[in-house]
């Protein structure tokens, strides 16, 4: 396969599932500013933008629920929003509109051309639903309609390192501030965990087992253990001698050495210093997609995000 294409689709996957992500961490969190009156606005808000890799707005005093929504969700110049997201996911499946099937083009087209430019306050869940149902639907189509070749596996690819991301970033955010932090319930069912934590813990939600459930599970989708052992299947699959020689042999070793931490890990240290360690999953999530990269597209510069550092 063409690089340029594999590299289109490693990203359409990233970029929808970067999407999905984002409208949950933003649903949950804008949320929980307008239950709560308690909680310092500007230091949430502050502390939201760090998490999602954004910089708050320049000359701005007072950081407020609308500045995050303007930041990440419709700012199409932001690499972190939900807008830009969407705009690139569907660039790349036009760059690679030879390979992308006809059903997948025409729901990121459409996607993007529904994508609005402001939000009304009292509409904004429904606008992260909306966005939510909408990546589902691009997922499931691709699922789908896609047979399981090269071009299957580096798009399940670009999936599976995003999720990674995004999930320690949720995980993130359970600690912004002592009077801010979400619920573990409230995670779970940002994550669209809740039910799958019940059928497996049988009992309402401890810290101590839900961020095992969200870290550890090896059965539910959005954990970080599925996900990563999700890429290494791909890369498996797209490079069977992956774990011998080259780049590729870096992009595992990052997978691995993050996965290996979190499965020998007990929990309730991983708690003691959660920030900490959903810090260097997403560093090790650079890592490989910088070693994927200079691995099968070594041409292109990586889109990143705002403040990423290596």
């Amino acid at each position: 396969m063409l690089s340029r294409i594999a590299e289109s689709l490693f990203w359409i996957g990233r970029y929808v599932e970067r999407a999905d992500g984002t409208s949950r961490i933003l649903d949950v969190h804008l949320q929980l500013l307008l239950e709560d009156r308690w909680v310092d606005e500007d230091v949430a808000c502050r502390s939201l933008l760090a998490v999602m890799g954004s910089l708050p707005p320049e000359g701005v005093a007072k950081v407020t629920r609308g500045h995050v929504l303007n930041q990440l969700a419709v700012d199409r110049s932001n690499p972190a929003s939900i807008a830009y997201s969407l705009q690139s996911a569907r660039e790349n499946a036009r760059r690679a509109r030879e390979i992308v099937s006809t059903d997948l083009w025409e729901t990121l087209n459409t996607t993007y051309s529904r994508m609005p430019r402001r939000l009304n306050d009292e509409k904004v869940h429904e606008f992260f639903q909306w966005v939510r149902e909408r990546t589902a639907l691009s997922v499931g189509i691709s699922e789908s309609s896609t047979s399981r070749d090269e071009p299957w596996q580096f798009l399940t690819l670009g999936r599976a390192i995003e999720r990674t991301d995004m999930t320690a970033r949720m995980l993130a955010t359970r600690s912004l501030t002592e009077a801010s932090g979400p619920s573990w319930t409230t995670i779970l069912r940002s994550c669209g965990a809740y039910e799958a934590y019940l059928r497996t813990y049988r009992g309402m939600p401890t810290a101590t087992n839900a961020a095992e459930f969200l870290l550890l599970d090896r059965l539910f989708p959005r954990s970080i253990i599925h996900s990563i052992r999700r890429a290494e299947e791909c890369l498996t699959a797209i490079d069977p001698v992956a774990d011998r020689v080259g780049h590729s042999n870096a992009i595992l070793r990052a997978l691995g050495r993050i996965r290996n931490d979190l499965e020998y890990r007990p929990v309730t240290e991983i708690l003691d210093e959660l920030p900490d360690h959903m810090e260097r999953v997403q560093r090790v999530t650079r890592e490989a997609s910088e070693a994927i990269r200079g691995r099968f597209f070594p041409t292109h510069a990586e889109p990143n995000w705002i403040g990423e550092t290596s």
